[in-house]
């Protein structure tokens, strides 16, 4: 068999059966890859699992969760680190008809409590390491009935290698395309985190789109994504794009800080590298400092969760010979649907709309805005979310027919690219014209003294919105450097965008993803 070419019968292998762990798994078994290393571990014991060894395991899945008095639709909560046991009970909840619930594993406990709450999950499986950020909450919950720990631990739950041993293979239940799969929580950059409703369909939806038509994702590939497992972008990155065509990836369940991506890089030498903008711009500093260097062949960078400021995609092409797929996605989206494409990379643009995926900008009334003119972006696509769970009056506004909105401010150019303008909350007007956010941020972050910038309005003497900038330095500046950053805003983009008042901070707020939680700043003006 050609090294790239998806194994045989790769299209008819699930016949009728639409569940995802059909095309995703089951068709590799037994097949020439069968025995080839899905995921390796790059921490911890360095284990590593076969597609035939995960399509094994996660098809004791089925008995076992009828053991513990799970029925199909039934919820099982997953605070799991990136190890090999996460794809194993998320596939094997999908073949049972069980619904995966995954959670950020950065959050407090408060949140947690009401993401089980929510979700009314039955079975919380856990990482021994998270198992104290939620043992509080266990004692007597309304809705939780077991716990089961992955990995060692002294506590009075179940661990997860011993129970699953005891357990015989089972079919894959055989469910339809539109049938519930799986939930995400959204990432909370705007707000509580919601609970994201997906289909069987979306995951291979994404594969067959940004997988394929825009990342090109090959079975000769060895991917890392420093997005963990319960993020949309790295549910695609790590899991589904990967095992859509047999190819392999680095797992790692610490914090991706950029002397660890560093390391994997040049350790593993993989071949794709999923990252998010301020991870880029962390690793460029560490790069620019003559110490470092990536000795990685790559083939693919792409970064999402929020929009790459142009230099930072030129700093990390400057230093790994590697452009930048900068790119737009959402939970409710699961992955990307609108990039820049291989050999066509405009930083300072999110692109044009990924094969499969229809866009619209429109004003506030609804209606298509023209060229050079700043409108919410919607979003047609097949991977889209049914709703949010339990909030009806949010999955009205957001989901419209076959439109999604994304809550996005964009412009398109002359030449059909988006740029991007920031968050609909996020933007605001001075002198009775639309300031976007993001540019002021290019332009500060354009300085070399600057590592990261987050803008927002606030309000001066006249009552008036103006912006303020947040700014995280890479090195010590001299006193009047804020007049200086002033001045380069001005220069260029214009003298009435620049930030009035600049305050320099140890590091901005953002979500486990990485994305600027703006709301917060807003929130310490008041």
């Amino acid at each position: 068999m050609p090294p790239d070419q998806s194994p045989p019968h790769a299209t008819d292998y699930c016949n009728d059966n639409q569940n995802a762990a059909c095309y995703f798994v089951d068709r590799h078994a037994d097949s020439p890859i069968g025995q080839k290393n899905v995921f390796i571990e790059a921490d911890g014991a360095k284990r590593s699992l076969t597609y035939s060894r995960l399509a094994e395991q996660s098809s004791k899945m089925p008995a076992y969760l009828a053991e513990l008095g799970l029925n199909r639709e039934d919820r099982a909560a997953m605070l799991l680190l990136d190890q090999i046991e996460f794809p194993v009970i998320f596939w094997g909840c999908l073949k049972t008809g069980v619904i995966p619930v995954a959670i950020n594993t950065l959050l407090s406990t408060e949140i947690y409590a009401a993401i089980l709450n929510d979700s009314r999950a039955r079975v919380l499986f856990v990482s021994a390491p998270l198992l104290p950020a939620v043992e509080a909450l266990l004692d007597d919950h309304p809705f939780l009935q077991q716990v089961i720990v992955i990995g060692d631990h002294n506590s009075k739950h179940a661990s997860f290698d011993l129970e699953l041993a005891n357990y015989p293979a089972s079919t894959t239940l055989n469910v339809q395309a539109d049938e519930s799969a799986f939930w995400l929580y959204s990432s909370g950059s705007t707000g509580a985190p919601k609970g994201v409703r997906h289909v069987h369909s979306s995951l291979q939806c994404t594969a067959d789109t940004y997988g394929k038509q825009v990342l090109d994702i090959r079975e000769s590939d060895v991917v890392y994504s420093a997005a963990k497992f319960f993020f949309a972008y790295g549910l695609g990155n790590a899991m589904t794009f990967p095992m859509s065509v047999g190819a392999t990836t680095l797992l790692f369940s610490g914090r991706p800080t950029p002397d660890v991506v560093l390391e994997i890089l040049n350790t593993h030498k993989p071949t794709v590298f999923c990252g998010v903008p301020t991870l880029y711009a962390a690793t460029n500093a560490l790069l620019e400092s003559g110490e470092n260097q990536c000795l990685a062949k790559l083939r693919r960078s792409i970064s999402a969760g929020e929009a790459l400021p142009a230099e930072i995609g030129k700093q990390w092409q400057e230093h790994t010979g590697c452009e930048v797929l900068d790119g737009v996605g959402s939970t409710e989206l699961l992955h990307i649907f609108l990039s820049n494409v291989p050999g066509d990379v405009v930083y300072g643009s999110s692109g044009i709309a990924v094969p499969g995926y229809e866009l619209r900008l429109v004003d506030e009334h609804g209606d298509e805005v023209g060229t050079g003119e700043v409108g919410e972006l919607l979003v047609r696509g097949d991977s889209a979310a049914t709703d949010y769970w339990n909030q009806r009056t949010k999955s009205r506004q957001t989901f419209e027919g076959e439109w999604t909105r994304t809550g996005d401010k964009y412009e398109r150019d002359s030449a059909g690219r988006y740029i991007y303008c920031g968050r609909t909350d996020d933007m605001f007007k001075v002198s009775g014209i639309w300031v976007s956010p993001f540019e002021v941020e290019q332009a500060l972050v354009s300085h070399d003294r600057v590592l990261e910038a987050a803008v927002v309005a606030a309000r001066d003497n006249d009552n008036l919105e103006k912006p303020k900038a947040f700014v995280v330095l890479k090195t010590d500046a001299p006193d009047d450097f804020a007049e200086e950053l002033k001045e380069t805003v001005k220069t260029r983009i214009g003298k009435w965008k620049y930030p009035r008042w600049i305050e320099f901070v140890d590091e901005l707020p953002k979500t486990a993803t990485g994305k600027i939680q703006r709301f917060k700043l807003r929130d310490n003006l008041n």
